[in-house]
């Protein structure tokens, strides 16, 4: 049986990271309002509010450790909140996941230290990352990629540094076809027209790249493996293993604005006189502590299962 009881050090770990939150929202309509502009890398005021937080101490032998942490950690850190932390650089975006899951130790020396946005979706193929239709066309003669094609609602696609491109080597292979490019920004051919304008999350900067005969080493492929075997989906089946890693954290990052929308309905129910009833029968309360009380059994069963989905994509051999 998984026990997910956090110990003294665990709380005051989450304590920390739910405090920042409530300091940047003060930041967060600003921010959304002036989307055109990137949030600053340190908030104003962040570094004194900061340096009055007290340190938990580092995790012991008791606290809880690795996935279910990182997933409690990241609800935290979306608590109320998509955009903005009190120090906005230093974290790595979806394609450092990749580089992680897929990228061979030289890779992983050469691009660790950089921000990689992911580009996978296209004009034409929307949710379908089987239909990638940019290509990468080995030049032998100069030992290059030559890669062409349309990305577009990159994530962190203007403050990256890099990305990890998503490309078919050869479109008749289809799913096998498919494999990842480390290319870096300032490279001839790679081109970023600006930030996209949305409807939401504003201030969290997507872009559109295009790529024009954009050259970059033979040893830009992500893993290194040229081969595409006919039998299995190949290059397809290894990217996609950076879902399986981040997806479960994309879920936790939901989990942190759900809690943040039943704190605030709860504080406005207690202001309200509002009291809600826990194991009372419909007739025994009121509509609201009624619907409250079940939205927060929802969120509770939604956590509990994205906790699960977390451990069972880092430990697959458990998952069963």
């Amino acid at each position: 049986m998984i026990d997910f009881t956090l110990t003294e050090n665990d709380k005051a770990r989450l304590d920390r990271i739910y405090a920042e939150g409530e300091f940047v929202r003060q930041f967060a309509r600003a921010a959304d309002e002036n989307e055109a502009e990137l949030p600053p890398d340190l908030l104003p005021g962040a570094e004194e509010f900061l340096a009055s937080l007290d340190r938990p101490a580092a995790p012991g032998p008791d606290d809880t450790q690795g996935p279910a942490m990182m997933t409690l950690s990241t609800i935290a850190q979306f608590w109320g909140d998509y955009s903005l932390r009190p120090k906005q650089s230093g974290g790595g975006g979806l394609g450092n996941a990749a580089l992680a899951a897929a990228g061979t130790d030289a890779q992983k020396s050469k691009w660790g230290h950089l921000t990689l946005s992911m580009a996978i979706t296209e004009p034409g193929c929307g949710s379908d990352p089987s239909r990638v239709e940019t290509s990468a066309v080995l030049d032998e003669a100069t030992d290059e990629w030559v890669i062409n094609g349309e990305k577009i609602f990159v994530t962190t696609g203007i403050r990256a540094e890099g990305v990890v491109l998503w490309a078919t080597i050869d479109r008749s292979a289809g799913r096998a076809g498919i494999k990842s490019f480390l290319v870096e920004k300032g490279t001839p051919g790679f081109n970023v027209p600006g930030k996209e304008k949305k409807l939401g999350i504003r201030c969290d900067d997507t872009a559109v790249y295009l790529f024009d005969d954009c050259r970059i080493p033979r040893g830009n492929l992500l893993g290194g493996d040229e081969s595409i075997p006919k039998s299995s989906s190949g290059g397809f089946r290894g990217v996609m293993k950076t879902f399986n890693m981040t997806r479960p954290l994309t879920a936790a990052m939901g989990l942190g604005l759900a809690k943040a929308a039943l704190d605030f309905t709860r504080e406005q129910l207690g202001a309200a006189g509002v009291t809600p009833q826990y194991g009372a029968g419909t007739a025994q309360q009121t509509a609201a502590s009624e619907r409250f009380t079940r939205l927060e059994g929802i969120y509770e069963a939604a956590e509990l299962t994205t906790l699960r989905a977390t451990l069972a994509a880092r430990r697959p051999e458990r998952a069963r």
